[in-house]
């Protein structure tokens, strides 16, 4: 009689958390306390009205949210939304546990690819992030790394995200400095979708915004937030919450006010329209009070963000996380340290989206080469998150058998199909050291450098996809959105 196997759990992906759920329940009560009770600063009018009507207290620009409201709004969150390529595939499943990572936007300095220098951005570098953020296979969205220096003021939103999608087929998490600009963005991805119905069926692009951290929803902010919602238009909003400076020094403070600030977006969203998508989270690490630098790089930001990843599960939210960054000023073995320990506590708690891969000088730097060399720190992680396949194959006891002892094991059927589910580097060191040394000695920076520019002088990208009239299309977004600047006085 065969025997059957019960209460056998199936364990691929490992993961790890902060909080008991205890103290889950704790932080989230508090979240509804400060909602409530403090309330959060939101700067405008149509928004407050909004609030005001479903029951929330007004007192200037000040708004009290009811916990009843919070938790309505989570009940009408969606289970699952999917962002597409601007071809019609699926790319992105935001669903819990699914990790995706990519850079982060608007920086002020660039690395440049040839000459290695800190510089101003430039537009021709939205391109530089696009193609080779295309080219690498562990980047799953992609942001611009920069804020361009050399387009019209009030235009870079637009000239950013109009080169980025022409040059990727990685979705993009576009950002915008106010309505105006979100609607140029959304022209835009409807061109590359193939109109409004398709991009509602086809979402090809996720909108980010920020709240002011402590607590304040600024006019644009929440503006764009309600542009999105009214569209569907998927989209973040997170704070970039400094511990001890914007927020409580203590961990669980500082996740209590982060949760409330992001949850005031959730909140309006779903009453605009229940069963958008919106994510939380954002960037969640401590000032340095001896240099009053943010510090990307601190130990703190992994529990940080990993608590707060816990806690947008909790409440059934998608998490917005960071990770690959570094506060020291160019890709070297501090950044590798800072970066992989980032990287590897964002794939186990979960996080959804992972950003800002290729900060560096404390989120005032874009360098691509970290970029790279992120994501081959993310193609590690990743099979510590695949864990161990535990099967009637993979425990292999007839080929133990026949190979018994003092044998070996390279000419086995066996080994010919699973050894090529073994992770392979394309920039760590195997080699001997004789072949090391006829290659010519060359040091994982060397070849971070070197695998950078190969792409960028070879990686064609899917530019040449692009029909000519949708390219058309585009230019005549951002000649509008010039000409609305100019006329404007933006």
């Amino acid at each position: 009689m065969a025997s059957v196997r019960t209460n056998y759990t199936i364990n691929r992906s490992p993961r790890f958390s902060f909080l008991s759920e205890d103290q889950k329940e704790t932080i989230f009560h508090g979240m509804l306390k400060v909602l409530q009770d403090t309330g959060a600063d939101v700067h405008h009018e149509g928004a407050r009205e909004i609030f005001k009507k479903h029951g929330c207290k007004i007192d200037g620009v000040r708004v009290r949210i009811p916990p009843k409201l919070v938790r309505q709004a989570l009940q009408c969150l969606p289970l699952m939304t999917t962002i597409f390529d601007w071809e019609g595939n699926p790319r992105i499943y935001v669903e819990e546990n699914r990790s995706y990572f990519g850079p982060g936007p608007t920086l002020v300095y660039y690395r440049d690819p040839y000459t290695l220098e800190r510089r101003q951005c430039l537009r021709e570098d939205a391109t530089t992030t696009a193609r080779v953020c295309d080219a690498l296979n562990n980047i799953g969205f992609v942001e611009g790394l920069i804020s361009i220096s050399d387009v019209p003021r009030g235009t870079e939103d637009v000239y950013e995200f109009a080169d980025m999608i022409q040059n990727t087929t990685t979705p993009i998490m576009a950002w915008a400095f106010h309505r105006g600009g979100a609607k140029d963005l959304h022209r835009i991805g409807c061109i590359m979708a193939g109109g409004e119905e398709a991009f509602k069926k086809k979402p090809n692009y996720i909108l980010y915004s920020e709240p002011i951290s402590p607590l304040v929803s600024d006019f644009h902010a929440i503006d764009k937030l309600m542009y999105c919602a009214e569209q569907g238009i998927p989209q973040d909003y997170s704070p970039c919450a400094i511990g001890g400076a914007t927020v409580p020094a203590t961990h669980a403070g500082q996740i209590v006010v982060a949760l409330s600030e992001s949850m005031v977006g959730v909140v309006l969203s779903q009453l605009i329209n229940p069963g958008t998508c919106i994510i939380l989270g954002g960037v969640q690490a401590p000032l340095d009070m001896q240099r009053a630098i943010y510090s990307y790089g601190a130990p703190e930001l992994n529990p940080l963000c990993g608590g707060l990843t816990e806690m947008a599960r909790y409440c059934g939210l998608p998490m917005f996380g960071t990770s690959g960054c570094t506060d020291t000023k160019t890709m070297e073995i501090q950044s590798g340290i800072e970066a992989a320990l980032s990287i590897h506590s964002s794939m186990l708690t979960g996080a959804n989206f992972v950003h800002d891969n290729g900060y560096t000088e404390s989120g005032k730097t874009g360098d691509i080469f970290q970029t790279v060399m992120d994501d081959e720190i993310i193609g590690m992680a990743r099979v510590i998150e695949d864990g161990l396949d535990v099967s009637e194959e993979s425990l292999a006891l007839d080929v133990i058998n026949n190979v018994g002892s003092g044998g070996h094991y390279l000419y086995e059927d066996h080994t010919m199909k699973w050894f090529r589910k073994h992770w392979r580097p394309s920039l760590m060191d195997r080699q001997s050291y004789e072949d090391w040394d006829k290659a010519g000695r060359t040091t994982m920076k060397e070849r971070i450098i070197n695998k950078t520019r190969d792409i960028l002088e070879n990686y064609e990208g899917p530019i040449n996809k692009v029909p000519g009239e949708v390219r058309k299309d585009i230019q005549q977004v951002v000649d509008d959105a010039v000409a609305r600047v100019e006329r404007e006085g933006l």
